[in-house]
């Protein structure tokens, strides 16, 4: 169960991670090759912020570009910036 930032609990969904790593411009196999390591180092009650933190360092790792689109996606769409 991933624990969101409102507090409440919901099963994990490796597919969420995908389709976000896809809007950042990832290609769709190494999105689904990290969402499957997330997933295998998930535990209960993961919080959905230490999930973004290792998906951006991750495609920080692979391409800036692609972290910096997903944060500038964060702050337009989604009105967060942490």
């Amino acid at each position: 169960m991933v624990k969101k930032r409102d507090g409440r609990k919901e099963p994990f969904v490796p597919e969420k991670i995908v389709v976000s790593m896809i809007k950042t411009g990832a290609p769709s196999d190494y999105a689904r090759t990290i969402a499957q390591d997330i997933e295998r180092g998930a535990r209960d009650g993961i919080t959905t912020q230490e999930i973004k933190t290792k998906i951006l360092g991750m495609l920080k790792a692979k391409n800036p570009e692609w972290e910096r689109n997903w944060t500038v996606y964060d702050l337009a769409v989604k009105k967060r910036s942490g």
